[in-house]
Formats: structure tokens, sequence, C-alpha cells
């Protein structure tokens, strides 16, 4: 879905050079069946505790890639976006017991604070789910059906060990011992370091089993399937080894609240099975019409999960006659001062805290700009600071009030460029030319940016897009500081004509800059291109031609009046230093 669409469409000059262009191919024309239509998910989220920093950052990762994709294709139609809760399960219901509450009673007020939380952090979805609503309960008893009717399902006894916080049965070798609260070495799950207990029970069980060929042949033709790729080989390692057949129930007398096994009030559904048909819900299955959704879906997982979404979920699938999802992005953990975070260290951060302190696109832009999928990242506070001052507040805050303040941009308005001042061929001498090599490296770098920001949305490194952009706005600031328009003179037949060009310049590139980061900061965006003077029809991918005068053509923007100030794109955090600074200045 992700796969790249985009092109990049030359128009020749005498000096072989071209204005640069970065549009969106239709569907038809790019190969992709899954780019006609784009579904990207969430996990839904456990409402055994209030949300952490770890699922808003599984939502942020979503809705960047969901906001991207529609800058590429316009048209909300063609995309969905959902998140929400998971409800069921025994967690849910001795935490329920454990608070004196009925357990949608504890399903409402956590499911409540997830869809607060997401909505203060502008997170665009298109659906929010929770599985205790009817028209989960339709599909995932369909889903049933549907197996049970392919004959993939099948009634008996069921041991071994089972881990209730991580709500699955563990195999012996997956099983390791640890001393307890008491001294005495206590069983628990290897991968996750919980609990377990050893359980035997009549189930109902899904023939796994068969499904190992498949899942290996699925994975081996589509090498992208799995992103980024040490998880895709960490799932193909585990269909190295033996791939058991899956309990898909509990006694009902053990765990009441789920959705029935249909035909068989003694046996509860298993709460991962019901969880991830959540997917097919939000589309509408059973209905006929989920088929133009499905499988053009992208799953966001955190790799605790991974065995979940990439070996069981797309057996089932397969086993219900239907596709796996087209692509699965696997994220990692946060830590907090080098912990992980836990309950009992008391060093779980609040994500709404952090939205209030930092600000909602500030701590958007710091979980994406540091967060990286292939290992764990680290939070505390003093590095949210010191990125979000260095990046926005003085690199990209300071290039736009440098090149709109009154002293240096008077008229308020995108000053003309001078073509005689800054030659499309590099090494022309004459008179008016000002430019030097480096600022050429900069047209180049900025010309090719949204191209590498494409490639690493669809690889799943949105930090590295925004360390691109950063890069660029770096670039700019040194072009800016090279030139110094505050040295020149509008009135000054030599400086003018160069003075506005550097100012064209520079605006161009904050206009590519402010359009990349909308999927990230779009309150930030926003802000710096109305001040840019761009419309909101303006700020698409297909609509972005930069520097177009440079390679001989006119510019929109040339001689437009600039957008009203509103002050500073993205204010100081650490007010010490800037006191300093002013102390320093004055």
């Amino acid at each position: 879905m992700l796969r790249q669409c985009a092109r990049w469409v030359l128009t020749r000059t005498r000096f072989g050079r071209g204005c640069r262009r970065y549009g969106s191919c239709s569907p038809s024309a790019s190969g992709d069946a899954g780019e006609a239509r784009a579904y990207f998910t969430t996990p839904i989220f456990y409402v055994n505790a209030a949300p952490h920093i770890g699922h808003l950052y599984s939502a942020l990762l979503a809705d960047a890639l969901c906001r991207h994709r529609r800058l590429r294709v316009p048209g909300s139609a063609s995309t969905r976006f959902s998140t929400g809760t998971d409800e069921h399960g025994l967690k849910i219901q001795q935490a329920a017991a454990t608070a004196g509450l009925a357990p949608i009673e504890l399903c409402d007020r956590v499911s409540a604070q997830f869809l607060q939380l997401f909505r203060e952090a502008d997170i665009s979805s298109t659906d929010f789910i929770r599985t205790t609503e009817a028209r989960h309960r339709v599909a995932v008893q369909h889903f049933w059906g549907v197996l049970e009717a392919r004959g993939l399902l099948y009634k008996g006894i069921y041991e071994g060990w089972y881990c209730a916080s991580d709500e699955c049965f563990l195999p012996e070798a997956k099983v390791t011992r640890q001393v307890g609260p008491s001294g005495d070495p206590c069983p628990v799950s290897l991968e996750s370091g919980h609990p377990v207990s050893w359980t035997k029970e009549e189930n109902y069980i899904f023939k796994l089993s068969q499904f190992r060929e498949p899942l290996q042949r699925w994975l081996g033709n589509n090498p992208q399937a799995i992103t980024p790729e040490p998880f895709h080989q960490a799932v193909l390692q585990w269909l190295e080894e033996e791939l058991p057949d899956l309990s898909v129930s509990r006694r009902s007398s053990h765990l009441h609240w789920g959705i029935p096994v249909p035909g068989d009030d003694s046996q509860t559904i298993y709460v991962w099975l019901d969880a991830l048909v959540n997917y097919l819900t939000v589309v509408g299955y059973p209905d006929a019409d989920f088929k133009s959704w499905w499988p053009a879906t992208s799953h966001i997982i955190g790799k605790d999960i991974l065995k979940f979404h990439a070996i069981y979920w797309p057996a089932l699938l397969l086993g219900a006659g239907l596709r796996p999802p087209h692509r699965i992005y696997v994220h990692s953990h946060w830590t907090v001062s080098g912990q992980k975070m836990s309950k009992s260290l008391g060093n779980v951060v609040d994500p709404r805290t952090c939205l209030d302190r930092y600000t909602v696109d500030g701590f958007r832009y710091f979980l994406l700009r540091q967060g990286v999928p292939n290992w764990d990242c680290d939070y505390y506070d003093e590095k949210v600071v010191k990125l979000l001052d260095s990046e926005l507040a003085d690199a990209l805050g300071g290039l736009l009030n440098r090149c709109t303040a009154y002293r240096i941009n008077p008229s308020g308005t995108y000053p003309s460029f001078c073509a005689a001042c800054f030659p499309s061929e590099p090494g022309l001498t004459g008179p008016s030319v000002r430019v030097q090599a480096e600022d050429y490296a900069l047209v180049t770098a900025v010309a090719t940016l949204p191209k590498l920001v494409a490639g690493y949305y669809n690889d799943f490194q949105i930090y590295k897009a925004l360390e691109a952009v950063s890069s660029c706005v770096r670039q700019t600031n040194g072009f800016v500081q090279r030139h110094a328009p505050w040295k020149l003179n509008w009135e000054s037949p030599e400086d003018a004509p160069w003075l506005g060009t550097v100012l064209h310049v520079a605006l161009e590139c904050l206009r590519v800059f402010g359009t990349l980061l909308q999927p990230v900061t779009p309150n930030l965006a926003d802000k710096l291109l109305s001040r840019l003077g761009v419309s909101t029809t303006e700020r698409g991918l297909g609509e972005l031609y930069f520097l177009p005068r440079f390679y001989g053509h006119p510019c929109p923007f040339e001689g437009r009046k600039l957008g009203p100030d509103t002050g500073l794109l993205f204010p100081r955090l650490d007010q010490s230093r800037t006191r300093l600074v002013k102390a320093h200045r004055t």
C-alpha cells in the first residue's frame, strides 16, 4: 500500500535540468492494487490500565503513515484508519473484580481515557472500535462459523502453560523459572517474564499446524510483508519450529467476560481471536463491501504482539478463505531513563501530561523523531526539551522568523527570484551572479527531499524522514547565514535582486518543509504554511513544485502577500537559556 506510487516529473530546460514536481500517479498506473484504497490500523489497546506513551507511539506511527498517504492520494474516501480498545478477557474480568466494578464499567472508564488521549494528540482516525460493540460480536461469531464450516475447529483437551497477563498458552520451551517473592523458583514466560500456570481444560482448537507451509510461502513471496526486516526474519525463524494447534476458546465458567462460542455457551471465544477480528469489523465484515478494503491493510503493532499478528492472524485469515494483510509494520518499545516502564517502579509516563508540557505537535515530533522501530528507545525530559528547542524553535522557527521579519522583508511578500543572480547552470559568471557552489547543493537536497521522505515512509523509517528534513533545515539556515540578507539594502540596485532571491529560495525551502511536516506536526505545519500564504489547496504532494523560477517556470507565490504573523512558530521550552540569550543581546 505504501509502495512508492509517487514519481518525479522533469520538465527539461536547455541545461538538461527540470522543474521538480512531486506528483501522484493513479492507482492503475502505479501497478499496485493496494493503492486504490488504504486501511491503516493500530492494535486495539487493552483496557486493564490507563494509556502510556507506548500506546500513543503506536497511534502516532499509524497516524503519520495515514496522513502521508492522504497527501499523496487526496480524497478521504480512499483511506481509512482505525484504532480502539480490546475489552474482553480474563485480565479485564480480574481487574474489574479488584476495582469493585462490573467489567463493562471498567471498560467504559478506560476506553474513554484512550479516546480522549487520541483526540488531544490529534490522531486522525476514522473509526474507534470497542470489542464490546454489537457489530463486533456479529463479526466474530460469523468468522468463527466460517472456520467451523471449513473443518478447521475441533474440540479437545488442551493442556499446557497459560499466561494470564499475556492471554496465551506457551510451549514448555517458552517457559523458564525465576525466583519469586517467596524465594522459590516460579514458572514465567521466557519472552515477557510474566507468571504462568499449568492449565488443562476442554477447548475448541484451531488447526494451526496446517498453516506452517502456507505462511512460509506468504512471507517468501512478500519480502516486505513484515517491516523492519529483522522482524520478518524472526517470524521466518519461528516458522522453522513446530507449530502446534491453537486453543481458541476457554471454559465460560472460568472466563465469562467475552463472546460466547456460537451454539455452545459453555465456551467463550479466545480473547486474541476476538480482538484480531476487529480489523475486519471496522471495514464492514461480514457484509460483502468489506472486500473493497481487505487486504489493502497495514497493521502497525508493537514487537510484543508480533506472533499474534504475523502467525496466528494470517493463519486464521487463510483458514477463513481471506488473504493476509498487505503489510505489518512493527515497532519496539520505550524505556524511561534506561529502565522498562512499570507501575511497580513508578516510572510510567503519562502522555497527556507530556502533550500539555511540550505541546501536542512538540510531543508528536519528539516521539516520531526519536523513535526507531528496530530497537527500544529511551525517554527522559531533558532529551525532549533539547530536541524541540534545537530543531523546532531555533532551526525551523528561527529560519521562518528571519525570512519574514519586517526589517528584512518590509513588503511582507514572497519576493521575486532573479535568474541572473542565481543561474540554473553552475559555473556561470557575470556581474549579477552571487550564487555559490554550496547553494546548488541546497537546491538539489531540497528538490529531492520529497522523494527521499516518501521512501522512508514506505520503509517505516519516519525518524529518518524527519532527520532528512532537519538536515535540509540546517542547510537552509546555512544558506541564509552565508548570504546575510540583513546586511543587504532594498534601496540598492545591486543588492535588491539578490536580497529578493535569497529570501525567495529560503521561503521555497520552508514551503517544502511545511508540506512534508504535515503528517507529524499538523498544527505547526499549518501555521508555517499559512504564514507563507500557501492555501489549503496548495499543500498536497501533487502540488509540491519546488523553486520553479530556478528552472525557468513561473512561480505562483512570487509577489504574493505573506499570511498574518501569529507569533513564534514554536516557543522555546528552556526559558532559562532564552533569558540568557536576551541578556547577552542587551
